[in-house]
């Protein structure tokens, strides 16, 4: 994808995992290739910025080398699938993942949409609920459903038939005219026609909210804003293995305690975790001015509890849903501010500045 800067190059690692020497490697390849500066999405990927498009197929070779990228393009398109980050080697959400992965590999016909994933959420309870994906595999307890998207009730499945039964709720998709032209989501077919055949009992629920710190099995690091320099990647590289997380933190595998580095935030509460902010202008064709420098000013001043995100456009890409407060850019130097809703939600005041709300950030909350 071209951006202000140059191409963005996502990768999306098997079962979301990146060894030593891959991290080492990528953090590399960003410097040569890239602008050593790397972006953590909300779909788990990570993407290398700045990369000139005459050094693209070089960078794709050498991400081919070390396993991080499919050698047919079709298979990588077709592998989105997020796994849930506190995975064990050989468990239930590893197996069920590898077995998705690989149908989804031998299935060439299954035209889905390009931002069309699945989720593999197969633990004693669910952790990626509040991310998106549009076929979920959840577990809760020693049960396990296949729920569609936008739908309360889901599908009784085993470890065995999950995956089959997620690939058939795929085409399911499908058939129902779920991605006319090629586009389209889970949720607003479901929204349109209500639940899946078969598709009758109660969905598992989960409230996880993730947070930096230790935890069994490792160490979550925040990312400022989901972004880090490629020096930071590198030092990390020499501690773990790393996995990467769709709430813009790492896991470190094995580590209980990590040196602070640029870019990295270790505890809470940080204000920096209050606030979500998109790549903006230059970066971003789309973006309509800076953001990410006025979220950072802005965070220390937010009321404790309360979540910001200031869009560069309507899109509000760094944060889908509603937002207790969303600033989204209308011109250089100007904000609407919408409360309680999207990026693209009708507007509680017009066009601030960039100065008045640094000035003033009361505006954020105040009635009138």
């Amino acid at each position: 994808m071209m951006s202000g800067d140059g191409l963005v190059v996502r990768i999306r690692p098997p079962m979301g995992r990146l060894s030593r020497p891959q991290a080492g490697a990528v953090a590399a390849l960003s410097r040569r290739f890239g602008n050593g500066i790397l972006d953590l999405s909300a779909r788990a990927s990570l993407q290398l910025r700045g990369v000139r498009p005459e050094d693209h197929a070089a960078l794709i070779a050498a991400l081919q080398d070390h396993g991080l990228v499919e050698r047919d393009a079709g298979v990588e398109a077709r592998r989105n699938l997020l796994l849930t980050p506190f995975w064990a080697a050989g468990d239930r959400s590893q197996r069920i993942a590898a077995d998705l992965s690989a149908r989804l590999a031998a299935a060439p016909d299954l035209d889905l949409p390009g931002k069309f994933g699945f989720a593999v959420d197969a633990g004693d309870s669910p952790v990626l609920q509040q991310v998106a994906a549009d076929i979920r595999i959840e577990g809760a307890g020693e049960a396990l459903t296949l729920r569609a998207d936008g739908a309360d009730l889901a599908r009784q499945v085993t470890e065995q038939t999950a995956a089959a039964a997620a690939i058939a709720l795929a085409r399911w998709f499908l058939a129902e005219g779920g991605a006319p032209e090629g586009r389209g989501r889970m949720h607003r077919l479901i929204a349109r026609r209500g639940p899946p055949p078969a598709h009758d009992a109660p969905g598992a629920t989960s409230a996880y909210t993730a947070a930096p710190g230790p935890l069994a099995g490792g160490r979550l690091v925040a990312l400022e804003f989901g972004q880090l320099p490629a020096a930071t990647l590198a030092a990390l590289a020499n501690a773990a293995p790393l996995r990467l997380t769709p709430w813009r933190m790492l896991l470190l595998e094995g580590v209980s305690d990590i040196a602070a580095l640029p870019g990295l935030i270790l505890e809470t509460p940080d204000p920096r975790l209050q606030v979500s902010a998109c790549t903006g202008a230059p970066g971003c064709l789309q973006a309509q001015a800076q953001t990410r420098a006025l979220a950072r000013d802005l965070a220390p001043m937010l009321p404790a509890g309360l979540h910001l995100h200031v869009s560069g456009c309507a899109k509000g890409c760094a944060h889908p849903g509603a937002a207790d407060l969303t600033l989204t850019a209308t011109g250089p130097d100007t904000f609407d501010l919408i409360r309680g809703g999207r990026a693209d939600a009708r507007p509680a005041r017009r066009s601030l500045s960039a100065t008045t709300l640094r000035r003033t950030p009361d505006v954020l909350t105040k009635d009138t």
